[in-house]
């Protein structure tokens, strides 16, 4: 499998394109927070926000091209509130209007990068953008404590968790789960220690970090590391790290 992926000009949204081999099967796809638009080839679908790992099979040679958004952007600019995508995939043609579907389908198909880099260009020039879910988003990598983060933005507990639901599909506690996850993933990728993991990603300790491994990923944090897929890709970041050219992983 090859994985790349590149910045856009919109902050918040990431183009990637995933390339599978003949050997590849089933791979895991880990809970980020993001809402994916993507394209198989045949068609566009948008990828809603997990709870929880989850395994996606697709044909050998199957190449996906796809923009990430966080931070909320993706229902913003596909008008479609996160929570009803959550754990699930829908074709786009469900979710738009079918003259839009073709027009962008017709695009895609000439050149994915560059008519999904365009769209969403254009997208977000059309939209106003609440800075909720990018300062939501910003605490939760904070480790901030939701009461502070409900403090924070003037509102009740209460009334965050429920802001919460159409930006990123859940609450901010569990978001805050899912992104001290992926930075502990990210740490693993580099081959520090488990004890260095928890402590550095977050968590109370290794033991802690084990049980949120098994809540969030469905394994052990050996069997974790024993995945090439999960340890050699990026295809499973929140956000990447991009940069004006592609990068491979």
């Amino acid at each position: 499998m090859e994985y790349q992926e590149r910045a856009t000009p919109v902050v918040g949204a990431v183009l990637w394109k995933r390339q599978l081999d003949s050997a590849t099967g089933e791979t895991p796809i880990m809970p980020d927070g993001c809402l994916d638009l993507l394209w198989d080839g045949t068609r566009l679908f948008v990828a809603g926000p997990d709870t929880a790992a989850r395994w996606h099979r697709s044909p050998a040679g199957t190449t996906f091209v796809g923009l990430r958004f966080s931070g909320g952007l993706g229902p913003t600019l596909l008008g479609v509130p996160a929570d009803e995508l959550l754990d699930r995939s829908a074709n786009l043609e469900d979710l738009w209007p079918g003259r839009q579907v073709r027009v962008l389908t017709e695009q895609v198909e000439a050149d994915a990068p560059t008519a999904l880099e365009a769209w969403v260009v254009r997208r977000v020039a059309r939209c106003d953008q609440d800075p909720f879910g990018p300062r939501v988003l910003a605490m939760a990598k904070e480790g901030t404590p939701i009461a502070v983060m409900a403090e924070r933005l003037s509102i009740s507990p209460r009334q965050l968790h429920r802001r919460c639901l159409p930006a990123f599909g859940y609450g901010p506690r569990r978001l805050s789960r899912v992104v001290r996850f992926q930075r502990a993933l990210e740490e693993v990728r580099c081959g520090i220690p488990l004890a260095q993991v928890a402590a550095a990603s977050g968590y109370a300790d290794q033991a802690h970090l084990s049980r949120e491994v098994r809540s969030l990923a469905g394994t052990t944090p050996r069997a974790l590391l024993g995945d090439p897929y999960v340890v050699d890709s990026r295809a499973n970041r929140s956000t990447g790290r991009p940069s004006g050219s592609w990068t491979t992983a």
